[in-house]
């Protein structure tokens, strides 16, 4: 879903000659790029092949890596080596930090790795970064995104706007947040808290998950007294969902069924598959709220996104807020927008104000309020 998007706005995009689409899948690719034609060549690869995926970045000037945050570690390996740019999807702090473990590496063949593009992480935390530079002392960072389905339906009100892999891991993994002015880990699911968003949206709720502060934790360490993500649903959906992992659906112990062995997380996540509509209109809302003194007054700057579905495109607007930001970045890349080398997340080096007018013209629009 986020590759073919991203496909899409590269080829539109003037600054941008040749988009090579691969996929494991060789009639996927074509499909895709047959779709979207003129400048995207379909190409089968396999990411667990290191010379298959060098040969082919070492056509272009910056990669995106669209696959599992599994597949990232060895994606930024292959990149050094071909010595182009590269920036991926995340999702996974672990994984990113090995990532920026080879930075010097990077810093070396004279590129650069920006881990944790896409919405949440990525975008949102380009956001609040920014935001953040605007304020003389700050107080407080929250960041509140969630992607629904224009149409609910029970039980879960949701649909798979990505993968189910990535959406189980932010419901299982710890959510880094600053309480109190300290670096705190604290479980996913809880804390739940209701938000209120325009019609026909009104009450909502929102909770913790894990990876949507990105390094956003460390880089204001000391700086605020609360910094945190959470993500929006439609009501009732935690509860539901937070009642299948604790009776044990995404564990990790094997399950015997005739001559396969999975786990229960794999039988689970093909259950979501199967079960959850992934094609309708959705939504996807977000709101990045910071508190501290301005011009010598205690001040809250708001950012509010309100995207819709494009029914002329089909496509979800989880796949514009996702791939369209990572567009712009991998494009900033390789005009020299982003001169930075070495590997670091979107918040530490992506400007804020030219993102926004891109995606503005992209009809994705953040408006400001200041209080």
């Amino acid at each position: 879903m986020m590759g073919s998007a991203l496909a899409y706005d590269l080829a539109h995009s003037d600054g941008v000659d040749r988009v090579i689409l691969a996929d494991i899948n060789g009639d996927r690719a074509k499909k895709v790029a047959g779709m979207i034609g003129g400048k995207v060549e379909p190409v089968q690869l396999d990411t667990q092949v290191p010379e298959q995926v060098i040969r082919a970045m070492k056509g272009v000037s910056v990669a995106i890596g669209a696959t599992s945050y599994t597949q990232n570690v060895g994606l930024t390996q292959a990149a050094i080596t071909a010595g182009i740019h590269f920036c991926d999807l995340g999702g996974n702090m672990d994984v990113v930090d090995r990532q920026i473990s080879l930075d010097a590496l990077a810093k070396a063949a004279g590129v650069c790795i920006l881990p944790n593009c896409g919405l949440a992480p990525g975008f949102a935390s380009v956001v609040a970064a920014g935001g953040a530079k605007r304020f003389s002392s700050l107080d407080e960072i929250h960041i509140r995104v969630g992607g629904l389905p224009q149409h609910p339906q029970p039980p879960l009100n949701y649909q798979l706007v990505f993968s189910a892999e990535g959406l189980i891991n932010e419901y299982l993994e710890a959510a880094e947040v600053i309480r109190d002015g300290k670096q705190q880990r604290v479980d996913s699911m809880l804390d739940l808290e209701e938000i209120d968003f325009p019609p026909p949206f009104g009450k909502l709720e929102a909770f913790n998950t894990s990876g949507g502060t990105s390094t956003l934790t460390r880089m204001f360490d000391g700086k605020v007294k609360a910094l945190d993500y959470k993500t929006i649903r439609y009501r009732g959906h935690c509860e539901k969902f937070k009642l299948l992992l604790d009776l044990g659906f995404a564990g990790a112990e094997p399950i015997v069924s005739g001559a396969s062995i999975r786990t229960a997380r794999e039988f689970f996540e093909e259950m979501l598959r199967r079960r959850l509509p992934s094609n309708g209109p959705d939504v996807v809302l977000m709101r990045v709220t910071i508190r501290g003194m301005k011009d010598n007054r205690r001040q809250t700057l708001a950012y509010e996104m309100i995207d819709h579905y494009d029914e002329k495109l089909k496509i979800t607007s989880m796949m514009r807020t996702t791939a369209f930001p990572t567009s712009i970045i991998a494009q900033m890349l390789s005009n020299g927008t982003i001169k930075t080398k070495g590997v670091l997340p979107p918040e530490q080096c992506v400007p804020l104000d030219p993102l926004l007018r891109e995606l503005h013209k992209r009809n994705i629009t953040v408006k400001e309020s200041l209080s």
